[in-house]
Order: structure tokens, then sequence, then C-alpha cells
């Protein structure tokens, strides 16, 4: 594996400090009016993906944000993220198909949008099916390791997941390069997901944002939003 050694999940501490992410959603209504100074978008579908153990509603906010911008924002219609990436794989790549199939022909794809597992389940996407993707942004996303350094590491050994097993699949897929462009937003103070593990130092097309919020933060957070905006209004462009 390729520099993970020195890569641990967050420490309970981290965890607690989770909590800091409760004032964001406040933080955002009062940086309401930063909404008027971004770049809109004009009518292109993102797929929104939710986190592990987490639905559709865990987006809203998010999903209403960019409608606000001008994109048309649809969660990924599967209910809760059970984390089994490759049972959920065909079914995202089948709502990706369908979601393109309502954007105009001058688009060539849609933006995927994913918080935490959810993005790595969307970057996986965009590997199989560049064809379907023009652009995918990750936010506190684990790729590297899958859920082994994270601290829902425990659950997935109760459930008889073999964590070792799923780093050394996760590592396999690197030897297909991703063939579109992929923001990845992280942050140190992750309580979630190690940061570290939100570091794809393998592919030339991924930039790396980091902001300064906790993992439940990121949902929320307006740093992050504006962002997004600036993210998809580049990669929504005919130039790319």
């Amino acid at each position: 594996m390729v520099g993970t050694r020195n890569i641990s999940p967050p420490t309970a501490r981290m965890l607690v400090g989770e909590l800091r992410g409760a004032i964001e959603p406040a933080r955002l209504l009062l940086r309401a009016p930063l909404i008027a100074t971004l770049p809109r978008g004009h009518g292109e579908h993102v797929v929104l993906l939710p986190g592990y153990g987490a639905d559709h509603r865990s987006t809203a906010m998010l999903q209403t944000f960019l409608r606000m911008l001008g994109y048309r924002s649809v969660h990924w219609g599967l209910g809760r993220n059970t984390g089994n990436v490759a049972r959920l794989m065909p079914r995202v790549l089948e709502r990706i198909g369908e979601v393109g199939k309502l954007a105009p022909e001058r688009d060539t794809g849609v933006h995927l949008l994913g918080w935490s597992l959810g993005g790595y389940i969307a970057r996986e996407a965009a590997r199989e099916r560049p064809d379907l993707v023009r652009s995918v942004i990750t936010m506190g996303s684990p790729v590297v390791g899958g859920p082994k350094y994270t601290t829902v590491a425990a659950r997935y050994r109760r459930r008889g997941y073999d964590l070792d097993e799923l780093e050394r699949l996760v590592d396999a897929r690197y030897d297909r390069p991703l063939a579109v462009p992929v923001t990845a937003i992280f942050s140190r103070a992750d309580g979630i997901v190690a940061w570290e593990a939100c570091i794809d130092r393998r592919s030339s097309c991924v930039e790396h944002v980091e902001v300064r919020t906790t993992h439940i933060g990121l949902g929320f957070c307006p740093e992050v939003y504006r962002i997004i905006a600036h993210r998809l209004a580049r990669h929504s462009r005919a130039d790319g």
C-alpha cells in the first residue's frame, strides 16, 4: 500500500470534537448573502451521494443550495448508504445514467457530489463510466484504506469484513486511472475519517482543498459551499 503506515483512525478526542459541526448550519444562514456572489449554474445536473449510514436527508441543504444556484440537483435515490460498495455501485451507475438522459444534448455528463463514503462511491462510479460523469467533488472521503482509517472500522469488523482485504481492493482500483476532474475537500479536524486517508497521491486529475471544519460540518460549512460553487462552474464550462 502507498503511504499508509503513518495513517491512524481519528482519536476519541477528535470524535468528540465533531460536536462543533453543529454550529455550521447557523454560520451558513448568517452567510446567506454569499449566494448572490457565487457563480451560477445553467441547469447542469448534480447527483448527491450521502455518507455511510445516511440517506438523502443528510444532503437536503446542499441540494437546496445547488438549486438556488441554478443546478438541477437530485439525490441518489437509493435510501440509506449501507456501506456495501460492491452492491451499491451498479445501482449508482444506473441512477447516473437515468439522470444523464434528462440532460440537454450539449451536456457531456452529470456532476457527482459525495460526502464521506458517498464521495468514494462517486469517484469509483466516475472511474467505471467516465462517459457519464463531468466532474466529481468529494467531502471528507476515505480514498485510501476504505473504512480502515475511519471511526466506523470496528463496525465493519463486527459485520465480518476483513479491513486489510478491503484496503487491498481499494488500492487495486488505482490500476485504472481516473479520467475526470476530482475536487477533494478535506479537513485536518475531521473526527470521522483520518484526513490523510482523503489524500490521493496517485491520480493527476485530483485537486485537494483543505478547509477548517469537522466531518459533520463539511455538509454545512460556508467555505465548502463556496468551493463547490466555483468548482462546479469551472467544470461546467465547455472548455472543461
